[in-house]
């Protein structure tokens, strides 16, 4: 039976290109998004002519009747969940400085980036160890994305960075809670990547990866991210649990 994988905020950006390779590495998808279904219809076409069944997931995942909601259709379809893969995240709405930005910026960024993230993976998690029990040789494992933001300082969206700081964090605590289930926890944290989120600041990036921001010289791209998914969800690191696979193109490497 195919393993089966969700995807949170999969149906664009750095979600779909994970997605993509899910399902060219043999998975089952539950895609996770905010629109409408017939507004996805064309890309949930194009995983399954990839070889995967694939279901939609609407919601927001800072929500927990969504998150309940998103977990039952899963179990409900599928009946297994093998892989989580917490991708859904919103920058803030405005970039304002760390002394002039709102807690209403701060409670929407983390609220989604964090907090729904964080129950999420719990009840994810808590489902896995179920199966771990009634599924002969089940295997589960858990992947967040989060960013280069977790250590790298932006002033001008601290309530970003501080989102994903978080998440570092929540990896470190579910992949020590986990251990005795044998379900591993990593952390995947890409640098800057053409999507629709950096659309706004192409400009600015283009500029400073000319100018030797990375070492590898060019913007990184969602099946970059997709393909360093697919080789963890796949098992291919299975003594790694709790540890961060930074994909940036060596933008994080100290340089004099």
């Amino acid at each position: 039976m195919k393993k089966v994988a969700f995807v949170t905020g999969g149906s664009r950006g750095i979600g779909l290109g994970i997605a993509q390779h899910l399902a060219q590495n043999g998975f089952n998808l539950a895609i996770n998004g905010m629109r409408n279904e017939e507004f996805v219809n064309e890309t949930l076409t194009a995983l399954r002519l990839l070889g995967a069944e694939v279901i939609y997931c609407q919601g927001d995942i800072a929500s927990k009747e969504a998150r309940n909601q998103m977990l039952d259709k899963i179990k409900t379809h599928f009946g297994r969940l093998d892989v989580l893969v917490n991708n859904a995240g919103v920058a803030p709405k405005e970039r304002n400085d760390i002394l002039a930005a709102t807690e209403e910026s701060f409670d929407y960024v983390v609220s989604t980036n964090l907090k729904g993230t964080y129950f999420l993976t719990q009840a994810a998690a808590n489902w896995m160890i179920e199966q771990k029990s009634s599924i002969t040789g089940f295997t589960g494992s858990i992947i967040t994305i989060s960013s280069i933001s977790a250590t790298v300082a932006s002033v001008n969206r601290g309530e970003y960075c501080v989102s994903k700081a978080g998440l570092g964090m929540m990896t470190q605590l579910f992949a020590t809670r986990l251990g005795e289930f044998n379900i591993p926890v990593y952390e995947v944290r890409p640098g800057v990547i053409k999507t629709d989120m950096t659309e706004g600041v192409t400009a600015k990036y283009d500029k400073l990866i000319a100018e030797g921001l990375t070492v590898q010289n060019r913007w990184g791209f969602p099946e970059d991210i997709g393909k360093a998914v697919a080789a963890i969800a796949k098992g291919d690191f299975p003594y790694s649990t709790g540890q961060v696979f930074m994909i940036d193109g060596g933008l994080t490497i100290s340089r004099l």
